[in-house]
This record gives structure tokens, sequence and C-alpha cells, in this order.
């Protein structure tokens, strides 16, 4: 009886000490996680001070029917992960022809976004409570080109791996608040240059609906740089693939620029 007394003591110490370890490990992968997420999200929103770039966008409806979209970005950081600014002004198609968007986000709080229609000459407030709204009608959402908050969501590094000839971090995101952009996502991080090579965006049944890939990557102005990106609807079909080009970091834009002034006359020294 005694040994058996022993043997489980000694038992359940050791499943103590397994437990604490596993316990460790999991905090280790979260903090490890937590780090590599911020860093990927500084990578990818937050290239340079500011930037200007010529977009084109491709939007493909579940029936194969296309349209497409081209637009000059002007993007301002008031700080690394914080505020920033938008501004967008539209070329093509003619129905849309110098149309402009511009947007102040802020991390911890609802964006503030504005629109100016040429044709009724109106500038107009757009609400901003719903983040995961289509982005001027594509498979992206605002909150896809501005960025969701590393800090919204709990991240656990599951494992490493190998993408296309990368080394890759893979991440499960849960969203610490009742949030309907999505339950669950995997996100395939660059072990290099932290970018997201893949993200797998999961509902709450654990189905998988949409799929964001980054198709093209360069170096420009000594940046690594996303150029060409896409985003598939894997629950109701079609895809949008978004083309950066001519694109400038540190350029010195102007916080002026930003402003309701700019949205019916474009800053010519930027948008040609």
């Amino acid at each position: 009886m005694r040994i058996t007394a022993i043997f489980s003591t000694v038992f359940l110490i050791g499943l103590m000490v397994f437990s604490d370890a596993l316990m460790a490990q999991d905090t280790k992968d979260t903090k490890d996680a937590q780090k590599i997420m911020k860093k990927s999200h500084l990578a990818y929103y937050y290239a340079a001070d500011d930037g200007v770039a010529e977009v084109t966008m491709t939007i493909t409806d579940k029936r194969g029917k296309e349209r497409v979209k081209e637009f000059v970005m002007l993007r301002l950081d008031e700080e690394e992960g914080g505020p920033q600014k938008y501004y967008t002004y539209f070329r093509k198609p003619s129905d849309i022809s110098r149309l402009t968007f511009m947007v102040y986000k802020t991390p911890d709080g609802n964006d503030q976004r504005w629109i100016y229609v040429p044709s009724i000459d109106l500038i107009k407030p757009i609400s901003a409570d719903d983040k995961n709204s289509s982005f001027v009608g594509s498979h992206f959402s605002y909150e896809d080109v501005s960025g969701r908050h590393w800090s919204e969501d709990t991240h656990t590094l599951l494992y490493d791996s190998t993408l296309n000839g990368s080394k890759v971090w893979v991440i499960e995101s849960i969203p610490k608040e009742k949030y309907k952009g999505f339950a669950r996502k995997l996100s395939y991080i660059d072990q290099e240059n932290y970018l997201p090579l893949i993200e797998k965006y999961f509902d709450k049944k654990d189905k998988l609906v949409r799929q964001f890939k980054a198709e093209q990557i360069e170096e420009i102005d000594g940046v690594v740089t996303m150029t060409v990106r896409s985003m598939e609807n894997i629950k109701k079909g079609g895809k949008t693939i978004i083309q950066f080009s001519d694109i400038s970091y540190n350029v010195g834009l102007d916080e002026s620029l930003f402003t309701e002034r700019y949205l019916k006359n474009p800053p010519r020294k930027y948008i040609k």
C-alpha cells in the first residue's frame, strides 16, 4: 500500500510538472504569436511614413464577369501602429471618375469616412460602424484595406511550415470580443519579411469562407512591398485582385492634403 501511495504521489507530481510545462509553452506560443502579428501588421500596413500608388482593382463575380476600377491612393501615418489617413481618387470607370474617398483610421475606435460625389458636387460622411462592408464593391472589406489591429485578437503560434519555398509561421487568431468578420483566422507569415502570404477566414461553423493571398512581393525604395494581392470569397464565389504600381514612399505628404478641401480639388502634385 505504501509503495502504491508513493507511486501515485510521484505520478501526480510528474503530471503537475508536465501540465505546468504545457501551460508555460502555451503562454510562450501566445506571446511569440502576439509579437509576430504586431510586426506583420506594421510591415504590411505601415511601410515607411507615407506612400503614394496607382491602383488597379479587378473584381470578378461568381459568374466570371469582370469589372475594373483604377484609382490613386495616398497614405499618411501619424505614428507607427497608430492613426493613419487615407485618400483615394478614382479615375475609372467613367461613372465614378473624379469620385474621391477619405478615411481617418483609428486603431482603437471607429474610422471616420467621407466621400465626394462630383456628379452632384456633394461631400458627405459615411457610416463607419460596419468595418466589414465591401470596399467599393470588391471582395475586400474596409478593414482588409486599412487593417485590423493586432491587439483585437488572441493569437497562438501553431507551428512552423514552408510555403512556396518560404519559411512561415502559422498563427491562429480568435477575436477577443464578438465580431462578425470571422470566428477564426489562420495566417501564414513570412519569417523573413513578416508579410502575410496567406490568410484563411473561418465562420462560426469553422468553414472556410474567405482567403487572402499575396500574389507578388517586390522591394521598392528599400521597402519590401506586396504589389499584388487577392481576396477570394470561398463561400459565395468571386475574387478581387488588387495591383499596385508607380509606388513611392516617404514623399513628404502634408496632413493638410487629407481635408475636405482636397476632396473636391485633388492634389495635382500626386494626382495628374
